[in-house]
């Protein structure tokens, strides 16, 4: 039987931030500072290292880890106490490219599935949102950002998919 080719949507994301770079990538993997944009966890900065985010609630391995430049890890969501997710596993790419004195940050999800697309892009928007918050010294609720950005992508926030 002949190979199939298949098409795998991504959702893509960049944000021009202040830097210097270090300060970006420390947002991205540093275990204190990752509570100000996506929630308790940890990232071990290698690759093999173990991704756990959210209590666990989202899990991974990193794939490609190249100081301060790029960030490569698996992405799954788990229920408490699922030890196999009921989703299919996806990918992350975080790259950082100095811009004069900013930051280039673009994140790269796939795949997506169309259904999902909506809301995994106002998801990492919120998170660039938060981002770029705290590497300015801010510190904003997510659920102020959540209504602007459901907003921008259609988005209903009262029937998210889990």
């Amino acid at each position: 039987m002949k190979a199939k080719i298949i098409s795998e949507a991504a959702v893509v994301l960049e944000r021009t931030l202040p830097g210097p770079i270090e300060r970006v990538w420390d947002f991205l993997t540093r275990t204190e500072l990752l509570p100000q944009w996506y929630g308790e966890g940890q990232i071990e900065l290698r690759e093999g290292g173990k991704v756990s985010l959210m209590g666990g609630h989202i899990r991974g391995t990193v794939t490609q880890c190249r100081p301060p430049h790029l960030l490569a890890y698996t992405w799954n969501v788990f229920k408490p106490n699922q030890t196999i997710s009921d989703y299919p596993e996806s990918y992350l790419t975080f790259t950082l490219e100095a811009a004069g004195e900013a930051v280039k940050l673009t994140l790269t999800h796939r795949p997506t599935p169309q259904d999902m697309q909506p809301q995994t892009s106002m998801g990492w928007h919120t998170m660039f949102d938060l981002i770029e918050a705290g590497v300015k010294g801010q510190n904003p609720k997510r659920e102020e950002l959540f209504p602007k950005n459901a907003a921008l992508y259609g988005v209903n926030i009262n029937n998210l998919k889990k």
